[in-house]
Order: structure tokens, then C-alpha cells, then sequence
């Protein structure tokens, strides 16, 4: 009789496992297509990054060029009196 109410109590519980289970199962592939999207942002967010860097270094060596001519037209200037 104890074998019978253990036996019904262990199947019971795999019943509710699988019950639980399943949303989570049926909800994988969803998951997996998220998890592929995600990735592919982050790799097009590196790549925005890589560009951003090349770009702030160009904008800084633009920016030091930048006071070089002015230096210089403040040079130019001061020679001609203006």
C-alpha cells in the first residue's frame, strides 16, 4: 500500500514538472532567435564604437590643425599691424 501512494506521489510530481515545463520549452525558440538579435546588435554596436574612436581621433587631430592656422593668422596678423 505505501509502495502504490509513493509510486502515485512521484508521478504526480513528474506530471507537474512537466506541466511547468512546457511554456518554458515552447518559449526556446523565441529565446534563441532574441538571443541572435542581441548578438548582432552588440556586434554592430562595436562597430559604431570602432567607428566613434576613429572618428574623435580625426576630430582631434582636425581640432589641433585648427590652432595651428590660427596661430599662425594671429602671427600673420600681428606682423601686418592689423
Amino acid at each position: 500500500m505505501v509502495k502504490w501512494i509513493v509510486l502515485a506521489v512521484v508521478l504526480f510530481a513528474l506530471v507537474v514538472f512537466v506541466l511547468a515545463l512546457r511554456p518554458v520549452l515552447t518559449r526556446l525558440p523565441r529565446l534563441r532567435r532574441a538571443a541572435v538579435a542581441l548578438q548582432r546588435r552588440a556586434g554592430e554596436a562595436e562597430a559604431l564604437r570602432a567607428t566613434a574612436e576613429t572618428l574623435q581621433a580625426r576630430a582631434e587631430a582636425l581640432q589641433e590643425q585648427l590652432d595651428t592656422a590660427q596661430r599662425r593668422m594671429a602671427v600673420i596678423k600681428a606682423k601686418r599691424g592689423d
